[in-house]
C-alpha cells in the first residue's frame, strides 16, 4: 500500500488574510481531519497575523488493538504482555507525511520557522517524533494527550536546530487511554535531555478541556509573537 498517495488533501482554516504563520494539527486513533476543527474558534487568536490551520487525515490500516479493524491511524499499535507495543516503520511513515506537510507550506511562502506542529494523542507522538528530528527550526510543537514511543531513538537523534524548539505537553491526571505515569516518565526523560518544555497537567481523561484550550492559546500568543529568533520574523 502507498500510504503517502492513499492520504486525502487536509482540511484548512484561515485565520485573516494572508496567513503567515502555520499549524499543522494532528488527530488521534480513530478519528479523521476533521476532529480539531472546532478547535479554532475556541482559540481566539487575533486575525493579526494571519493563521493557516492544516489538519490532514492520517492514512487507513489495520490496527492490531481494536482487532485488526481498518481505521486511521498514524501507526499501528498492539497490546502485549509486555505493554503497548507500537509499529516503528509506520511511525517513519508518518514522519515523512508531516514533513512533506512542512514543504507545502514553504511553498505557499511559510518558512518552517513559522509553523507550528500540534496533535493529540497519536497524532502528538507524531509531532514529536516528526518536529524533534526535522532539520530546520520550527516555531513550536504541541503535544496532547500523547504517549512517546521509541523515547531513546527519538532523545538520540532529536536534530540540533530544534533541540531548544518551544514544546508544549499537557495531560490528564485520569486518563486511562494513555495513562498519566507513562507521560511523565516520558516529560522526564525529555527534560534530561534539555528539551524546552512547558508542562500542564489537567483533571480529565483522555480528552481536551476548556482550561487546556485556554492555555493553549496562550502558548501559541507566545511562540507567534516571540518567535523573531527562531525565523519568525519577516
Amino acid at each position: 500500500m502507498d500510504l503517502h498517495s492513499s492520504v486525502e488533501p487536509p482540511v484548512e482554516i484561515e485565520i485573516g488574510l494572508k496567513p503567515s504563520l502555520a499549524v499543522i494539527w494532528l488527530h488521534g486513533l480513530g478519528a479523521d481531519g476533521h476532529d480539531f476543527e472546532n478547535i479554532v474558534p475556541e482559540l481566539r487568536l487575533p486575525s493579526e497575523p494571519g493563521v493557516r490551520f492544516i489538519f490532514p487525515h492520517a492514512p487507513h490500516r489495520p490496527v492490531t488493538i481494536n482487532g485488526g479493524s481498518i481505521m486511521r491511524a498514524w501507526y499501528d499499535i498492539a497490546l502485549s504482555d509486555h505493554g503497548f507495543s507500537q509499529n516503528a516503520d509506520h511511525i517513519r511513515d508518518s514522519e515523512k507525511i508531516v514533513h512533506r506537510l512542512i514543504e507545502r507550506e514553504n511553498s505557499r511562502g511559510i518558512p518552517s520557522g513559522r509553523i507550528v506542529l500540534a496533535g493529540f494523542s497519536q497524532g502528538g507522538a507524531i509531532v514529536l517524533h516528526a518536529g524533534l528530528r526535522y532539520p530546520r527550526p520550527l516555531a513550536g510543537l504541541l503535544s496532547l494527550s500523547a504517549p512517546v514511543p521509541f523515547i531513546e531513538d527519538l532523545m538520540a537523534e532529536t536534530h540540533t536546530v530544534n533541540a531548544h524548539v518551544p514544546i508544549f505537553m499537557a495531560h490528564g491526571t485520569g486518563d486511562q487511554m494513555v495513562p498519566y505515569a507513562m507521560a511523565q516518565q516520558a516529560r522526564a526523560q525529555m527534560e534530561v535531555k534539555g528539551l524546552n518544555i512547558e508542562w500542564h497537567a489537567y483533571v480529565t481523561g483522555h480528552s481536551v478541556v476548556p482550561d487546556e484550550i485556554r492555555d493553549i492559546s496562550r502558548w501559541f500568543g507566545r511562540v507567534f509573537s516571540e518567535g523573531s529568533g527562531r525565523g519568525l520574523g519577516p
